[in-house]
């Protein structure tokens, strides 16, 4: 007898998710992977494992009015790099409330 092993195919629950992680990631779903359920599968744990938020280091609406709120409060300017990074932005936010 000869042994062949079958492909099963991707189940909807497996497509939407990985439709979704394209979406988030901003890559493409290849037609290829969603064919083999073993390979989406392989597909969507290195698209689960990116973080795109990590990319945008500028800060958040809610951190911008919430530094603007306490400089107003404190009668002083939040610095302009502060606006271009995450990072500075929370620190400075942590120094003034």
């Amino acid at each position: 007898m000869e042994s062949t092993a079958y492909a099963l195919p991707a189940t909807p629950k497996q497509i939407a998710y990985a439709r979704a992680l394209a979406l988030r990631n901003q890559t493409l779903l290849p037609w290829e992977v969603q064919q083999d359920r073993r390979s989406l599968s392989a597909w969507i744990d290195a698209q689960a494992k990116l973080n795109p938020g990590a990319q945008d280091s500028r800060p958040t609406s809610k951190q911008v009015a919430f530094a603007e709120r306490l400089a107003r409060i404190k009668r002083r300017a939040v610095p302009d790099e502060c606006f271009r990074d995450k990072g500075l932005m929370s620190k400075w936010i942590d120094g003034n409330k």
